[in-house]
């Protein structure tokens, strides 16, 4: 390690992270799955160390610090940088077609799914908490039809993961946040409905969570309410 203010590992890899964060999940999962040495060093996002701000202005987790010193930001950045700089894991698929529909995918469920899970937590108002719920619950039946269509695909070998019958970089980017499914549950009640709209994703969500890619990282249900009670307006 080396001896200034800020803790690096002298020629590895250093991961910058907070083990509560659904966004650092995703880089803890990558280096995971990819078996690549690193060390993490955990950041208290209540009480960041000064330091920080050296490695990441932005004040976020994840960061990245490789070997020659370069400093990488952003969970998606992270992720495709160990996928990629590490082929031989097969993260990532090898046809620029089956990457383009991966990403794809990506953007379909970041679109549709992230920023309502924080409205229907935000807001007291009955109608509001319906309307935002409506809307998740809409984009989650759009990503179970992009599920089913990819598992028609030679790639995806009939599921239950996004490609190749393995965990892999679709989930290293989403998993952490379907479960933030969990916490609205929990505070406002929304469960995601047994029913044929939403077959290949609960199918999908029930294949991840018991693999060890996910029950690694995963902190408990009580860690997880408690952490995200701050997010909770209540009436």
């Amino acid at each position: 390690m080396s001896s200034t203010a800020i803790p690096y590992e002298k020629d590895g890899y250093t991961l910058y992270s907070n083990h509560l964060c659904p966004y650092a999940q995703r880089a803890l999962r990558a280096f995971k799955a990819a078996g690549v040495p690193h060390k993490v060093v955990e950041i208290d996002l209540n009480n960041k160390p000064a330091w920080y701000a050296q490695v990441n202005p932005q004040l976020k987790v994840p960061a990245l610090r490789i070997p020659d010193g370069t400093i990488l930001i952003e969970s998606l950045v992270i992720a495709e940088y160990v996928a990629e700089e590490f082929p031989s894991a097969g993260l990532l698929p090898n046809s620029a077609l089956e990457r383009a529909q991966l990403r794809l995918f990506i953007e379909i469920f970041s679109s549709r799914f992230n920023p309502f899970i924080y409205r229907i937590l935000g807001t007291n108002d009955a109608d509001e908490q319906k309307k935002h719920a409506e809307t998740l619950l809409s984009g989650i039946r759009a990503v179970s039809k992009e599920l089913q269509e990819q598992w028609e695909r030679p790639s995806g070998q009939g599921g239950p993961f996004w490609t190749n019958g393995k965990f892999g970089f679709a989930e290293i980017a989403l998993v952490s946040l379907v479960n933030l499914l969990t916490v609205v549950d929990h505070y406002r009640g929304v469960k995601v409905p047994e029913t044929q709209d939403y077959a290949a994703f609960n199918r999908w969500r029930d294949a991840f969570t018991k693999d060890p890619l996910f029950t690694e990282f995963n902190p408990s249900h009580d860690v997880l309410f408690s952490a995200y009670k701050k997010f909770v307006v209540d009436n």
